[in-house]
């Protein structure tokens, strides 16, 4: 019989914090979506703190679509509590420049339309 040892000193493997968002208006999209990220991405209202880095996995509904958007992305934005504006506390999540990402990204940008354009506040700027 074979036994197995476990290293004390092994460090665990972290996993990725599941988050969901559902955005039921237009404006609301407006305000979170993050076009000037590479791949695009959306900030997620939430009090749990995170780094930059960290590994999110977020199930978003957008509106009246009925599909889910599944997307592992990585925190590139973060707005600490009492930020100045009474911005909202929450995370920036960067699209993955894969599928997942593209996908969510041109259905945003299919919804917003002209409305990228406009120069209202958002959450993050």
């Amino acid at each position: 019989m074979t036994g197995s040892t476990i290293d004390p000193n092994a460090v665990p493997i972290a996993r990725p914090t599941v988050l969901s968002l559902a955005i039921k208006e237009k404006a609301a999209l407006y305000a979170a979506y993050m076009p000037f990220l590479k791949h695009g991405g959306i900030f997620v209202p939430t009090q749990k703190p995170h780094k930059i880095g960290d590994e999110i996995y977020l199930i978003l509904a957008l509106m009246d679509d009925t599909a889910k958007y599944p997307i592992a992305g990585k925190v590139a934005w973060i707005t600490p509590p009492s930020a100045a504006h009474n911005k909202a506390q929450g995370i920036g999540l960067h699209f993955p420049d894969d599928e997942s990402g593209h996908r969510v990204r041109a259905r945003i940008e299919e919804i917003l339309g002209a409305a990228l354009r406009s120069s209202r506040a958002t959450h993050t700027l």
